[in-house]
């Protein structure tokens, strides 16, 4: 299986297809395993960001 890497610009409105990919996948299942476990909330806490001196970019907001 490929990687599959999209960059989504904030500073630009989504194309339409993007719009629909978007709702297609709001409604899938999330599917872990053993590469990819699922984290318990004490385990989600323990996440830092990686360049806390930088500034956070600024997304607009969803529905």
């Amino acid at each position: 299986m490929a990687t599959v890497i999209k960059f989504i610009r904030f500073d630009e409105p989504l194309r339409p297809e993007q719009i629909e990919r978007l709702r297609a996948l709001k409604n899938r299942p999330i599917v872990y395993d053993e590469d990819c476990p699922e984290l318990t909330d004490e385990e989600l806490k323990e996440f830092k960001p990686v360049n806390p001196h930088l500034p956070r970019p600024k997304r607009p907001k969803t529905a």
